[in-house]
């Protein structure tokens, strides 16, 4: 990070602004000390004079700040939130790549702790089969040990493991079978990250941007399951050894249109 000192007026308020407290006023100017800085961009964001940079690259996709292009009304932004669904009803058309990237730079403008940007994405579009029979494979895998080993804790389990069973088994005899795991969505985004709150942030984003684009998706949680400790799984995605799959997110135009919010239940809320 880097400080312009002709353009710097020392009003203090990227000191004031900044998470690490590694800024100092200095000589009447402002100073940055890179060694504890997490590169989070407050003080880029904030200098009313525009004093404040990083690498040229990273500078090209700054915006300055406009009402009219950034303010979104709340009630708005609120209903968009109610009335969003989960799609497993797709269209037989291919999502555009322009629209995709803007999904994932959704993503990556998310917030992560310690500004680690530890998030990462993985689009799958022309090996979706072969991940389909890997995740097939391996639920039909969890599902028979679970029957065989049934107990009053993971009863409530039964169900699905029956369902992964006969999935499976019916695959086996005909693979034209209904598609269950990704509901014939042509894009899957798989969110990857060692945190997962991290991922799990940049999903949320993810879907809103979704939504926005005249797109749908639903969370595929059946992959994420699949994929936990299967080697084969991990080794077919590519994924190095400190990458989880956080969410799994299967994307495609809807089939199917909604015409109003739906009830939820009441919000538990403590307020002390």
């Amino acid at each position: 990070m880097k400080v312009n000192k002709e353009k710097c007026i020392a009003c203090g308020l990227c000191v004031n602004d900044c998470p690490a407290r590694c800024i100092r006023l200095k000589d009447n100017k402002a100073t940055i000390i890179n060694k504890i800085c997490i590169e989070c961009g407050h003080c880029i964001a904030i200098c009313p004079k525009f004093a404040v940079t990083t690498d040229e690259d990273k500078m090209k996709e700054v915006i300055p700040y406009k009402k009219e292009t950034f303010h979104i009304e709340p009630e708005n932004l609120l209903n968009s939130i109610k009335f969003r669904r989960s799609i497993r009803q797709f269209k037989d058309q291919e999502v555009e790549t322009e629209k995709i990237e803007k999904i994932i730079e959704a993503g990556r403008f998310t917030q992560t702790a310690r500004n680690n940007q530890d998030v990462s994405y993985l689009v799958i579009r022309k090996e979706i089969d072969k991940l389909r029979l890997l995740v097939m494979e391996s639920l039909y895998h969890m599902g028979q040990h679970i029957l065989e080993n049934l107990t009053p804790e993971n009863m409530s389990h039964k169900r699905y493991a029956k369902m992964w069973v006969d999935v499976y088994e019916a695959y086996q005899k005909d693979s034209n079978i209904e598609d269950i795991i990704y509901y014939q969505a042509p894009a899957l985004i798989l969110v990857l990250s060692p945190t997962p709150i991290n991922g799990g942030l940049a999903s949320t984003n993810m879907e809103l941007m979704t939504n926005a684009l005249g797109l749908g998706t639903f969370y595929s949680g059946f992959t994420v399951r699949a994929a936990q400790n299967n080697q084969k799984i991990r080794e077919f995605l590519g994924l190095k050894e400190e990458e989880q799959i956080i969410t799994c997110m299967a994307i495609g135009y809807p089939k199917v249109n909604y015409l109003r919010t739906v009830p939820r239940n009441d919000a538990k809320v403590t307020w002390l």
